[in-house]
């Protein structure tokens, strides 16, 4: 099957069986979303949900944060992955948001990842499901998830090379949906350790599925 073939069925299978599909981090504007984000860095989703809510209630804006210490913020978020780190991330980041940014959340690639402990995924999600731009984000679901299905070649060994793959091939008005399709498609069917292939719709299109059917290397 050609490369281009398998997006457009892969892409057609979604839109049908996933019309909907989002973030599962809770958040209620751009500056809960952006700290969501941040501590979900190696992190499940379902516990920063779990911690968020009493920091989001204590640190409204990023005034709030911004005027609180590292120390403060550790015991809110100290059963997340690297709390320390984060901790330092998030008032920074606050700070910078109020000193550069008149407390706004940016809305381009080059000013997010100016901000401590945004990095380009972090970025591309804010630009993404905030601002609905053309971004990809790729994390480990998504990395893995596109090539086990041969949407980008096994050349593609880092998460850029996974973006510029996808987003070459994805139709513009696509690729904030589709971030979400590959993220829950990874979490909950095309599992790391237990893909769940028997019962995934899209075995017929997939090219690890194939190789395995086959005996191919992938």
């Amino acid at each position: 099957m050609r490369k281009k073939e398998r997006y457009e069925k892969i892409l057609a299978w979604f839109r049908e069986h996933r019309p909907v599909a989002e973030t599962e981090l809770c958040y209620a504007n751009p500056f809960e979303l952006l700290i969501a984000v941040i501590l979900s860095a190696q992190c499940t989703d379902k516990r920063v949900n779990q911690i968020t809510p009493p920091l989001f209630h204590d640190f409204p804006t990023p005034e709030a944060l911004a005027a609180t210490t590292p120390e403060v913020v550790f015991e809110y978020i100290r059963s997340v992955s690297y709390p320390n780190n984060k901790a330092k991330h998030l008032v920074g980041m606050a700070q910078m948001l109020v000193k550069d940014f008149g407390s706004q959340v940016p809305d381009t690639l080059e000013d997010l990842i100016k901000l401590p402990g945004v990095g380009r995924k972090t970025a591309n999600v804010i630009q993404s499901v905030v601002f609905n731009k053309a971004a990809m984000a790729v994390d480990t679901h998504v990395f893995r998830v596109s090539h086990r299905l041969g949407l980008v070649s096994e050349r593609c060994t880092t998460p850029l090379s996974v973006e510029k793959e996808l987003t070459k091939h994805i139709p513009e008005a696509d690729i904030p949906i589709a971030h979400h399709w590959l993220i829950l498609h990874g979490r909950y069917t095309c599992q790391a350790r237990t893909p769940q292939c028997d019962t995934c719709g899209l075995k017929a299109l997939c090219k690890e599925y194939e190789n395995k059917a086959t005996g191919k290397k992938a």
